[in-house]
């Protein structure tokens, strides 16, 4: 017995003796259904020795009449036994709902960092429903199978008792061997599950950090480790398929042999005195009712008692330990992105007056963003997100973009890293499209998206894998051991390296709060080749203090930024401001800004008291 079987039997055991009335429902219902099984046989036996082969037409008919009764009244049985069974499964599965939401809600609230596990939308809607579907289909097979078994071994004895030593023996044995692959089926049911799950949470983590992989050119990537989780769980799939062909075998044996040595034994049965309705009764009660019952039930145990048996482990067994929120997460959680259909106007832009100063550089680095004409809206009738807009953002210059919630922000990251196109106007980075192929006049070696930006978005991008090679991501040329400790001290990535155990510690992303994920997305986008970043909202799960620190490395770091800024503190730190407000875009400094911008002025009011509540 399986170690899930002996966790798995008291609880059982209780919800069983919980419904011990529809329990007994159930089993006279079925009393009655199976009274036709031992009907049939001895009904044919009695129709052709006493009928047919006696020239009694009348008797004979009359017996097949009993039996069709019979049927009938089985019929009429079956659908008390379905009522029955629904006050069985439905309480099965709802408690089974309730333990897995109930567990889901208990990890979000002790840690926020998980309340995005996505393997819980598999257990909540697939893992459940064939729990249910499992057990629905191995209470009506099993309990057909007792049922009808014994009608027809009653049956057999009834007609002749040498009958029994001719079935019972093959019977047996294959039952046997039947039992003897459930073990193994149920571990491979097991290991097919945890990769469907694998493969449920490594998707979930894509979506989340789609809008990273589609801007950093991690198509490829991120494509070949789905693959390999695809090919790993069609894998586990095969070798289950392998052992429910073993259920042939035993199948063989216990209800085909039976019939063979039954018409083997035909001459020696006749010699014995038996008649050809006796044979005949007994072939009825093998392939009319033991074979289909036993056929059934070896499908049933083989298929659904085991995946049950290891849903429901999966399903009730002990929560995984809770993973632990790093020091950097913050309390702060508004997401501030904007939605297609937001509503917000139009934004006319306003010529910028102010003269970048590319962080005090005299020879700034970076690519030339220029935006001309730029408007986009989500769909052909859709209200413009953004219109008319010109903007430059100058090489190695340093640019917060700053506005309402909805207004439009992220939009525009989007249009300058190529993600979305503008539905009138150009956009360039450098004189050329964002997805334009082809080197920067950076010497960079070779074309790619990952050279030349990297977009960062609040949900950042953390796969299985070790930190450094996590860090490694977006180098598609590598990085040296200097380089990657290097953009780890820039960021403030060094304390969580170490707590999680050095560059080369395995990471799992669900272990990690949100805080530690954006900053190791940072650590890598610090690290890439990329000479324009664009940062939307990316340290919005940091406290100030970090939050200062990670902007200050890339503010260092050659090429151009562009922030969209989550406090006020990071446009105070930017060479310019671009505000979107609805109706136009207004660029400066922060100080010409508060002067010339009114929803400047109301933002960074209700900006300061959050800054300085949060740096205390």
């Amino acid at each position: 017995m399986s170690t899930a079987t002996i966790r798995l039997l008291p609880r059982a055991l209780r919800f069983l003796r919980g419904r011990t009335r529809v329990l007994l429902l159930m089993g006279g219902w079925s009393l009655l259904e199976s009274g036709h099984t031992f009907v049939s046989g001895y009904a044919v036996a009695k129709a052709l020795d006493d009928g047919f082969l006696v020239g009694r037409t009348g008797t004979a008919m009359a017996w097949l009449a009993v039996a069709a009764v019979a049927v009938v009244l089985g019929g009429t049985a079956g659908r008390g036994v379905f009522r029955g069974l629904a006050d069985l499964v439905e309480p099965l599965r709802d408690a089974l709902v309730r333990t897995v939401v109930t567990r889901a809600l208990d990890q979000a609230v002790a840690d926020p960092a998980r309340a995005a596990d996505t393997a819980v939308v598999s257990r909540l809607t697939n893992q459940t429903e064939l729990a249910r579907d499992s057990f629905a289909g191995l209470v009506l097979v099993a309990r057909s199978f007792v049922f009808t078994s014994a009608g027809a071994l009653l049956g057999l004895f009834s007609l002749a008792p040498q009958l029994l030593l001719i079935v019972l023996p093959p019977l047996v044995a294959g039952l046997l061997l039947f039992v003897a692959t459930l073990r193994p089926m149920a571990r491979q049911q097991g290991a097919f599950l945890q990769a469907d799950e694998t493969l449920s949470a490594h998707f979930g983590a894509v979506a989340a950090g789609l809008r990273d992989v589609a801007a950093c050119g991690a198509r490829a990537t991120v494509m070949g480790r789905a693959d390999g989780l695809i090919d790993a769980e069609a894998r586990a799939a095969r070798r289950l398929a392998g052992w429910a062909a073993a259920r042939c075998l035993a199948l063989g044996v216990a209800g085909q042999l039976p019939v063979l040595l039954l018409l083997l034994s035909t001459p020696w049965l006749l010699r014995q005195h038996l008649t050809a309705g006796t044979v005949l009764g007994a072939l009825t009660y093998l392939t009319q009712a033991l074979l289909p019952a036993l056929h059934t039930l070896m499908n049933a145990l083989g298929s659904a008692g085991t995946r049950l048996l290891v849903v429901l482990d999966r399903l009730t067994g002990p929560p995984g330990q809770t993973p632990r929120s790093g020091p950097t997460a913050a309390d702060h959680t508004d997401s501030g992105d904007e939605r297609p259909d937001s509503g917000y106007g139009n934004a006319a832009s306003e010529p910028a007056s102010a003269t970048p100063r590319s962080r005090g550089r005299t020879d700034p680095t970076g690519p030339r963003v220029e935006l001309r004409s730029v408007t986009f809206a989500y769909g052909p009738g859709a209200q413009p997100v953004l219109h008319d807009l010109d903007l430059v953002v100058e090489p190695g210059e340093h640019l917060a973009v700053v506005g309402p919630s909805g207004i439009g922000k992220s939009t525009l990251a989007g249009l300058i890293t190529g993600l979305l196109p503008p539905t009138e106007g150009t956009v360039r980075v450098d004189g050329r499209p964002p997805n334009a192929p082809g080197p920067l006049p950076l010497s960079l070696p070779e074309p790619g998206p990952s050279r030349r930006r990297v977009l960062i978005p609040q949900q950042a991008y953390v796969f299985s894998g070790t930190v450094r090679d996590n860090l490694r991501y977006l180098c598609p040329d590598g990085a040296s051991d200097v380089a990657v400790a290097a953009a780890a001290q820039a960021v403030g990535l060094n304390p969580l390296v170490s707590r999680l155990g050095g560059l080369d510690a395995r990471i799992d992303p669900t272990a990690l709060s949100q805080g530690e994920r954006q900053l190791i997305a940072l650590g890598r986008a610090h690290l890439a080749p990329a000479p324009l970043v664009l940062l939307d909202e990316a340290t919005c799960h940091l406290d100030p203090v970090a939050e200062q620190r990670a902007e200050q490395a890339f503010a260092d770091r050659p090429g151009t930024l562009i922030v969209i800024a989550h406090r006020i503190t990071s446009a105070q730190r930017a060479d310019r401001v671009l505000v979107l407000d609805g109706t136009r875009a207004t660029l400066g400094s922060h100080t010409e800004l508060l002067d010339r911008s009114p929803l400047y002025r109301e933002l960074t009011g209700n900006w300061q008291p959050e800054s300085a509540e949060r740096s205390r």
